[in-house]
């Protein structure tokens, strides 16, 4: 099957009251309070809450920064629940979507048997080849929601092919081990085109051939103008996180993809926010779609929020590895800083401390990123410090803790940082070093 074998021959195929953080319990922390909150770590370290506000200025390396002014009182959410939550009931299983037997079984392997909100409302209509529009949060199973109906469809019409085009190369690959799963002993394959990775091995996968190509922008745009992939008769495209892909600067790239794909094609288009922008590219490069909204509040209400205020003379990395020293409670840390050169500095200071600490960032090699990232995932390393390519999409279970070591530059990073923790029903803590 060699759907992107290049033209030419070749040689091979929310906010609540002023408190403190509760939790880490360090020796330098004191005994709770009856109100079972904790009071300052000494006289100098205040884990106060009271409101400040950070706007535009200059980084200390004299850089123009972009911070959004962010209230700092959002980034405090006791998360007390004050009304009943509604639950959303599916009016579907996996077993009666109207798909192929052999993709029914992998689903079930899975122990797939109620589809989410997204899943359920958008899977119907893309098994009748409607354009979808999905608006919803990050790890609401919006990967599932395009593969199986990209998939079924392939099984039906073994010609058919597919672009999916992703923000970061760790969702590219993430998804390609999601599509592994549901497409497990069928003659389906999905080749990943990303960044960092080397681009001579990808060329010899495409020419092998393959069904689906899952990528990063910038990538997928390098092997089309080399020829090694022809999207001329791709009629079904996927744009995941299509609001990050704008953020990072690739929508040249992504209408550049489009405009070389089929004119009658099958679009899906996900994203967690719908700006002007990509609203456009929708309306410019979809038909008739249909527009599924599954948006929770702005954050989970299994994260608990809270601020950790460093007081005038204290060192930040002294403050945090107090804080992580509690390794009962910081069982799994992911932390957020801005720069890819203070990631590192981070990382390298915590293994100098006797951490288990790794990172990732966009100067890290593509194998060197993968190792790390699978180590997090596999609880070798229990502390990851990284910008914010792992703020998005990406699925790493029973991360127990976020922390903002620098303020993020706007509050929907914020948002997508602070899921990567209190998922699937499990409790997290975000903090945020202001």
């Amino acid at each position: 099957m060699n759907a992107y074998r290049p033209q030419r021959p070749t040689s091979s195929s929310a906010i609540t009251n002023r408190s403190s953080y509760k939790g880490a319990s360090t020796s330098k922390f004191s005994k709770p309070t009856t109100h079972g909150r904790f009071n300052k770590i000494k006289p100098k370290l205040s884990f106060n809450s009271h409101r400040a506000s950070f706007s535009k200025g200059r980084s200390k390396g004299g850089r123009k920064s972009s911070f959004e002014r962010i209230d700092v009182s959002r980034f405090i959410n006791k998360s007390t629940v004050t009304e009943k939550e509604e639950v959303y009931i599916p009016t579907h299983t996996f077993d009666n979507f109207k798909i192929d037997k052999r993709l029914k079984v992998n689903i079930a392997k899975k122990q797939y048997i109620y589809p989410s909100p997204i899943q359920d409302r958008a899977i119907p209509h893309a098994l009748e080849g409607r354009d979808i529009i999905g608006i919803a949060n990050t790890g609401t199973g919006k990967t599932a929601a395009f593969l199986i109906p990209i998939i079924n469809k392939i099984l039906l019409n073994n010609k058919e092919t597919a672009l999916i085009i992703a923000p970061t190369r760790e969702l590219a690959i993430q998804i390609e081990k999601e599509f592994r799963d549901f497409a497990n002993g069928m003659i389906i394959y999905a080749c990943v085109c990303v960044g960092g990775a080397p681009i001579f091995q990808q060329i010899k996968s495409l020419r092998r051939g393959c069904n689906i190509v899952i990528g990063t922008p910038g990538r997928l745009v390098d092997l089309v103008k080399r020829k090694e992939i022809d999207l001329t008769h791709t009629k079904n495209v996927v744009l995941d996180e299509a609001d990050r892909m704008l953020d990072m600067g690739f929508l040249d790239d992504i209408t550049f993809l489009l405009e070389k794909t089929e004119k009658e094609r099958q679009n899906f288009f996900f994203s967690a926010t719908l700006p002007k922008p990509i609203e456009s590219l929708i309306t410019k490069f979809s038909h008739d779609p249909v527009q599924i909204v599954v948006k929770t509040r702005d954050t989970s209400k299994n994260v608990e929020q809270d601020i950790i205020r460093v007081a005038r003379g204290m060192e930040k990395i002294d403050v945090l590895s107090d804080l992580l020293s509690n390794q009962e409670e910081f069982k799994k840390v992911l932390i957020f800083s801005e720069m890819k050169h203070a990631v590192e500095k981070l990382s390298v200071e915590l293994v100098k401390r006797g951490y288990k600490a790794g990172s990732i960032h966009g100067d890290k090699r593509h194998n060197e990123r993968q190792r790390m990232l699978n180590g997090f995932k596999e609880n070798k390393l229990n502390i990851l410090v990284a910008t914010d390519v792992a703020a998005r999409g990406l699925d790493i279970p029973d991360v127990t803790h976020v922390i903002n070591y620098e303020i993020p530059q706007t509050y929907d990073t914020y948002i997508h940082r602070i899921g990567r923790t209190g998922r699937a029903s499990k409790k997290g803590i975000a903090l945020t070093f202001v």
